[in-house]
């Protein structure tokens, strides 16, 4: 994804009667943060740590590398690259998919745009070694990495995995060094083999990536096999996450035939995994396929879809179609690798809610990562605003809800607890009622939540928490509000998408801390007490 030219099918799918999206909700005993201990692998539909626990990646995408700065983009502003990896955990996404090209990992590769005065720490470094301060900055606060093959070159996306001047075997010794390069880092969980195979040539000439289709120069699903096995012979821990095609057998429709019998159904470059149940992937190490869709909405191509007299109530009929049924039917998990939108238009508000509440609630979820952080995507924009720092309230408010933050700590860090503790007080006179739940604890730290109810007569605006920890306790990232710590008090203030809290109303604030758990004390509400 960038500005680029998207061709998408000609035909919309001839859609069956919408069917309801199967919403999951969190268990009770279900970690309320967190990617997991250790490597990852697939059980069914879900995605689960070394100690079988569900996980579900909520994440996003921070672009750059695959492009001619060969390193991520916005490390050019006046906001440090640790500063924005802090931004995108404490608002919730606790996975990072990085696209690059093979570009980026030759020889001598030289990384570009890059402020030396905020980011001192990265000057002079190779593209691979700013990747690895990622890497490890990111797995402290228990992150977790995907590692997406963007382009062969940074000139541009291309429909099949190889080009002349990149052949396949590159690809997949590029693949096979990044495999031992981060071998035994379990922050690195996996790798997107190809971003966006698509369709390319008009039938029956198609010179694009089918699936399914048998011809190994074009077949995306052998050489999904081809080069997860290599990768997984060298590290069998990682996940093989396979993007689908555009047109199943490679070619577009010729439309100035006048006959649609025979037209394809297509849908999004990446996003068609129409097929895979019937040309499912192999690999030799089981349980590591996880599929990887994409899907956007007006603001990169006006599909059909969108004009179906029913919409938004057609919308789930064609997900099930081209990605869901492998979810609901049991058969892969899905990780939706891409989507996003400028927000501009109603259409495309709509299409990001309902696309939300279609991946479900909880750990259940389908995981997913947005398109982008990056405020520079041209025809999505970014959870960034323009100055790589303040952050776009009204896309993130919609996303919000399905996040499941990061624990810090790393990738060693806790399982869910079997039992929480939690204490309540009665309500103050006419202020507010206070009731923390510690959700989790480990050695060295622990996380909980603050929930406020507004017992007064009339609204708190903004609104504000403030509590006190003993010495020793600190504050590693909050969500649902911005929190931060100044000695032992911690502030927690309202979002400027959600600055009222009415009469009666309750908001709860979400944290993870090091040092000995502990409940917060003398909390208030903008300065009035609670018990």
């Amino acid at each position: 994804m960038h500005v680029r030219k998207w061709l998408a099918g000609a035909v919309a799918l001839a859609a069956a009667a919408a069917t309801a999206a199967v919403l999951t909700t969190q268990p009770a005993n279900a970690a309320a943060g967190g990617t997991g201990t250790g490597y990852l692998h697939t059980n069914g539909n879900k995605i689960v740590d070394s100690t079988g626990a569900t996980v579900r990646l909520t994440g996003i995408n921070w672009f750059g590398m695959e492009t001619d700065n060969k390193t991520f983009h916005g490390l050019w502003s006046s906001n440090p690259w640790k500063s924005q990896l802090d931004t995108m955990a404490s608002l919730g996404y606790n996975t990072l998919r990085v696209p690059f090209s093979d570009d980026a990992l030759k020889a001598g590769a030289t990384a570009t745009g890059i402020n030396d005065f905020v980011n001192p720490d990265l000057v002079g470094l190779s593209p691979l070694a700013i990747l690895d301060k990622v890497v490890a900055y990111a797995g402290t606060k228990g992150m977790r990495i995907i590692l997406d093959r963007h382009r062969p070159t940074a000139a541009g996306q291309t429909a099949l995995w190889y080009t002349t001047a990149v052949p396949e075997s590159t690809w997949i010794s590029d693949w096979k060094m990044l495999a031992q390069h981060y071998a035994g880092n379990s922050t690195v969980i996996g790798a997107d083999l190809h971003n966006e195979p698509h369709a390319e040539g008009t039938n029956p000439a198609a010179t694009g990536a089918c699936w399914g289709c048998g011809d190994t120069t074009r077949d995306w699903r052998l050489a999904a096999e081809r080069a997860g096995n290599a990768i997984l012979a060298v590290q069998p821990n990682w996940l093989i996450f396979v993007e689908g095609v555009s047109c199943p057998s490679g070619g577009l429709s010729n439309v100035w035939d006048g006959d649609t019998s025979n037209d394809e159904d297509c849908g999004w470059w990446g996003g068609n995994l129409s097929k895979a149940g019937d040309f499912p992937v192999r690999l030799d190490v089981a349980n590591r396929v996880v599929y990887s869709p994409h899907e956007y909405a007006t603001s990169v191509y006006h599909q059909a879809w969108f004009d179906d007299p029913s919409y938004p109530a057609n919308m789930p009929a064609i997900w099930d179609h081209y990605f869901g049924y492998l979810y609901k039917q049991n058969i892969a998990p899905i990780m939706m690798g891409e989507f996003g939108t400028t927000l501009a238009s109603n259409v495309d508000k709509v299409w990001l809610q309902e696309l939300m509440k279609y991946t479900g609630t909880g750990v259940n979820g389908m995981s997913f990562t947005y398109w982008s952080w990056n405020p520079n995507s041209g025809d999505t924009g970014g959870i960034a605003n323009d100055d790589w720092t303040t952050i776009n309230q009204a896309k993130q408010a919609i996303l919000q809800p399905y996040l499941i933050p990061p624990v810090g700590g790393g990738t060693t860090g806790p399982s869910p607890s079997t039992s929480a503790s939690s204490s309540s007080g009665p309500a103050p006179t006419g202020a507010c009622k206070i009731t923390y739940t510690q959700d989790n604890a480990w050695q060295g730290g622990f996380q909980g939540q603050v929930k406020i109810q507004n017992t007064g007569g009339a609204a708190v605006n903004p609104w504000q928490i403030t509590w006190t920890w003993p010495s020793g306790v600190t504050l590693v990232n909050g969500w649902n509000a911005t929190v931060t710590q100044s000695g032992t008090t911690v502030t927690a203030a309202a979002p400027s998408y959600s600055s009222a809290l009415a009469a009666g109303a309750s908001v709860t604030v979400g944290f993870t801390a090091n040092g000995t758990a502990s409940a917060p004390a003398a909390v208030k509400l903008s300065g009035v007490a609670c018990s």
